[in-house]
């Protein structure tokens, strides 16, 4: 048996034009950067800034443009009107004809400049600390302080101004305005949603639920968020590492930016584009506000335990009234006639409140039943119908004494 056969392999001739057609270099196309997911999310580094906190101009911004000076005597009018209003419903507490109320003074661009960046026609969906913010859109004083006074849930109709009831539960707003924004844009209308948020209300999971929600549908929602640096006693730094709390909306793919609460411009700026993004069809937008309330968080709270007055001192150099008012009379739209006037009308508006609320209340007992139940079950019937029954026998034992 002779040895196995092999076939011989022809040699290979290589040419150095061969090498390069054949290397790997120029075989393979070019790699492109992956696109950046974060792209058009994230806030600006510095919150949008468009006054400084002695009331002068910075430069003009392509991005965020001034309002029209008549929004911003409008807007200063509604700031000064609405930090009297709130002086006095925290004297009323302390004459027993309030339970309790949450202050907003020094949150005052905030709570004004939110609710002249929507319309009539859309909903706002306040926390128990928008008492400013509700009287700003023209409710009834009175009917702003009623949950406060204890004597009714809430004491205006929510439907007839387009407000839900101030929400005491953190963050079930931010939920109820996804689903009340994404039903107004199934049916074709043109509403915006403006939800108010607490730092503190950002660690609920109803705040993930409801921004997660309103992004995915693409309900047009504006998430506004007053990071006044205290959830009661606790510091921001106890709630989050984040840059900021605008950085939360990247995680839901939601566009977010920060501005400086204290710079009545600048809400309001930053507000009505997050607004007109919404109301385009493009989903909700998250804005957070740098800001500080002067006051405790209620009148039961003794914020002396957890921050020293340096900080609040340092705080009332940045007082958004003044900064907007020392702005418009630079530019020669405000005078002392005028800022005459609008303190005159803060305190007539001032002085009629205490008078309505010095009036006691008359309240029906079997109210108490009214609106718990669309159709009252048999249960309620049967509590209501002992309480009737009690308060016939009570007026009995007074005309028999």
């Amino acid at each position: 048996m002779g040895p196995p056969h092999v076939q011989e392999v022809p040699a290979v001739t290589t040419t150095p034009q061969a090498v390069r057609r054949a290397s790997p270099r120029t075989r393979r196309p070019a790699t492109q950067a992956a696109p950046d997911p974060s792209a058009g999310l994230l806030p600006h580094a510095e919150p949008v800034r468009l006054l400084n906190p002695d009331g002068t101009p910075l430069p003009a911004r392509k991005d965020y443009p001034e309002p029209p000076v008549e929004a911003l005597r409008e807007l200063y009018r509604r700031m000064v009107v609405g930090r009297r209003f709130d002086v006095q419903a925290t004297a009323l507490t302390k004459q027993g004809r309030l339970a309790v109320y949450p202050s907003s003074r020094g949150q005052e661009a905030c709570q004004v400049g939110a609710v002249l960046a929507v319309r009539d026609t859309d909903w706002v969906f306040p926390t128990y600390r928008e008492s400013m913010a509700l009287v700003a859109r023209g409710i009834d004083p009175v009917e702003v302080l009623t949950l406060l006074r204890g004597d009714w849930h809430c004491g205006y109709d929510p439907t007839q101004v387009r407000t839900a009831p101030q929400c005491t539960p953190l963050a079930t707003q931010c939920v109820h305005a996804a689903g009340l924004a994404y039903g107004e844009a199934y049916q074709g209308r043109d509403t915006v949603a403006l939800a108010f948020i607490g730092d503190g209300a950002t660690s609920e999971g109803d705040f993930h639920e409801g921004i997660n929600f309103a992004a995915v549908f693409k309900a047009p929602v504006v998430y506004f968020v007053q990071n006044n640096r205290y959830a009661i006693s606790v510091p921001l730094s106890r709630q989050t590492a984040a840059p900021s709390l605008a950085y939360k909306g990247v995680g839901y793919g939601v566009p977010s930016e920060q501005v400086d609460g204290n710079d009545p411009v600048a809400v309001l700026a930053v507000l009505t584009r997050a607004v007109a993004h919404a109301r385009a069809g493009n989903g909700p937008f998250l804005v957070e506000a740098h800001t500080y309330r002067m006051e405790p968080h209620t009148n039961a709270d003794d914020a002396s335990r957890y921050r020293d007055g340096a900080e609040v001192d340092a705080w009332r150099d940045r007082d958004p009234v003044t900064r907007l008012e020392t702005y418009l009379r630079a530019r020669g739209v405000l005078d002392d006639a005028v800022v005459a006037e609008v303190a005159e009308q803060a305190e007539a508006y001032a002085a009629e409140l205490r008078t309505r609320m010095n009036e006691q209340p008359t309240v029906d007992p079997l109210s108490l039943f009214d609106h718990v139940y669309a159709e009252p079950t048999p249960q309620l019937i049967e509590q209501r119908e002992q309480v009737r029954a009690e308060l016939a026998a009570a007026r009995d034992e007074e005309g028999d004494a």
